[in-house]
């Protein structure tokens, strides 16, 4: 009776222990799959903010095989040196031209040796020497692709309204917009005198952020102002402009305020001039921030999808980043506007007349 007992008991014992066994390794594999997977979606969000010399549309990862078409690589170093990015095989290639060598890696290229060797620092950042760059990235050519947009849109609305004080075809969706931003933004914030001459950039600058920004919502994985060099030349535009439009009056509040004390003259003068570069800063960083903090968090919502693996999570998924889309999509006119209206707000202040202060 004893040794039944004894029996069942091992028995019942191992099937404890091979259930426990059995679970242990399928939550092992389950986590070394969801680790897998958050770096596959890591590398997945990195590639779609990164500028790069290639358009990948889709990547096999069984085949390993790319589907896109690459850029033209044109460098300066002691010359001309212009191929194709296909030669760099995404960075597993080394490329020789005029007797240099060149190697792809993180989307930046570096003269190497004929081994591709990099030497990295502490950091793991090669100090290998750079030749200057003046490739047509992803980024660069979806910039000529919207320029070119542009003006073939607004030549056909020119010419319509040429024929006609009512646009055709689609230049009556945007002709509400154009009159939108000379009556709301250009006039209140600049005024009539003035306004005319600051309108082919407010409109160029406002419609240049809305497209690029509806682009980056494409599977194009272009990322055009959520690259903070392009914000920076797009603020430093209205830095520029603001700077030469500038009046006496303006340049005098700025250094030598009319009506306050001397005192407070000289403490208030550093201050503004601070702010002078304060504004086109706070124009870049806001524009940057808001797009690429919407590309990572769209895109890893959607990777969520392939973490979950189940219909309830993947459902919920799609769904809030179906929601996240549409808001994006009111953020990508949102940032367009605000851009805008802040350019032609600084141009009012700098061509701005003061003479009741001067009467006081």
């Amino acid at each position: 009776m004893q040794s039944k007992f004894l029996i069942k008991f091992l028995t019942f014992f191992i099937f404890l222990f091979t259930v426990n066994s059995f679970a242990q390794h399928e939550k092992v594999e389950s986590v070394d799959e969801k680790a897998e997977a958050k770096a596959e979606i890591k590398e997945a969000v990195y590639h779609h903010i990164q500028d790069s010399h290639e358009f990948t549309f889709f990547h096999d990862s069984e085949t390993g095989k790319y589907y896109g078409f690459s850029l033209p690589v044109i460098l300066w170093d002691n010359g001309l040196h212009m191929f194709s990015a296909s030669k760099f095989h995404h960075g597993e290639e080394i490329v020789e031209s005029k007797g240099n060598y060149y190697k792809l890696y993180h989307n930046k290229i570096y003269k190497t040796n004929a081994e591709g060797e990099l030497e990295l620092n502490e950091h793991g950042h090669p100090e290998n020497e750079k030749p200057l760059d003046f490739s047509i990235t992803k980024n660069v050519f979806m910039i000529m692709v919207i320029g070119l947009l542009m003006f073939l849109l607004f030549s056909s609305l020119a010419k319509s309204l040429s024929k006609g004080s009512i646009a055709t075809g689609i230049g009556r969706f945007f002709e509400p917009i154009i009159l939108f931003i000379r009556d709301d933004i250009a006039i209140p914030n600049i005024g009539e005198e003035h306004y005319k001459k600051y309108m082919p950039f407010l409109l160029t600058i406002f419609f240049f952020i809305w497209f690029a920004n509806l682009f980056g919502l494409t599977p194009l994985s272009v990322n055009i102002t959520g690259n903070i060099a392009i914000t920076l030349a797009l603020a430093l535009l209205t830095f520029i402009i603001t700077q030469f439009s500038g009046n006496k009056n303006y340049w005098k509040h700025i250094f030598w305020m009319p009506g306050v004390p001397w005192p407070m003259k000289i403490i208030l003068a550093p201050i503004e001039l601070i702010g002078v570069f304060i504004k086109p800063f706070a124009l870049m960083i806001r524009l940057y921030a808001n797009i690429m903090a919407g590309h990572v968090v769209l895109m890893s919502i959607i990777g969520l999808v392939f973490i979950f693996k189940n219909w309830v999570g993947g459902s919920l998924t799609f769904l809030l980043a179906f929601v996240l889309s549409i808001l994006e999509l009111l953020v990508a006119l949102l940032q367009a506007y605000i851009f805008t209206m802040l350019s032609a707000l600084y141009f009012g202040f700098a061509v701005e007349e003061h003479e009741h202060e001067e009467a006081h």
